[in-house]
């Protein structure tokens, strides 16, 4: 005599008890949890029938699909709208700037002279370059410097007369 055995997957002991159940789940919620199964099944049965090629498309498709990059997971919605969590409880972390431009602003006439050469010096401007830049004040003048530099040039400027700022 065959008998005939109900099969029933198991329902993972941590998920019953995150949504508050009972390890012993009612009739309705067998039905649904073994449908629920058996469209897991039937999902994996098909990614297990792809190909190499068919798999590395869907992955890179589901990656997409949750937000995920091949750098890091992106920044949801939910963390940026201050949800309640410990990603809200931490303050935004500014990023400190760390490459700046150099700004001429205004220069002493008497002093224009000193400062298109000490332009020169930390370009690679010509003469008639230097010149142009610095008649165009307020203007910037060199991009992509440290802090250290730029606080060096800056310094040298304001000895020579001429105000200058780093952005």
């Amino acid at each position: 005599m065959a008998s005939r055995v109900s099969k029933l997957h198991p329902i993972p002991f941590a998920r019953l008890l995150s949504h508050g159940l009972t390890p012993l789940p009612s009739r309705a919620l067998c039905t649904a949890m073994e449908t629920q199964t058996q469209k897991l099944e039937r999902i994996a049965s098909e990614l297990l029938d792809l190909t190499k090629l068919e798999k590395r498309d869907f992955g890179i498709l589901f990656r997409r699909k949750m937000g995920l990059s091949q750098y890091g997971p992106a920044v949801s919605d939910l963390e940026s709208s201050g949800s309640s969590g410990p990603a809200s409880a931490e303050t935004p972390k500014v990023a400190e700037k760390t490459v700046f431009d150099l700004k001429l602003e205004k220069f002493d006439a008497a002093a224009k002279i000193k400062i298109i050469k000490e332009i020169r010096g930390f370009t690679s401007l010509g003469l008639k370059e230097a010149k142009d830049l610095v008649e165009k004040a307020p203007v910037v003048v060199k991009n992509g410097l440290s802090k250290e530099e730029g606080n060096a040039i800056v310094e040298k400027l304001k000895e020579l007369g001429a105000t200058a700022a780093l952005e």
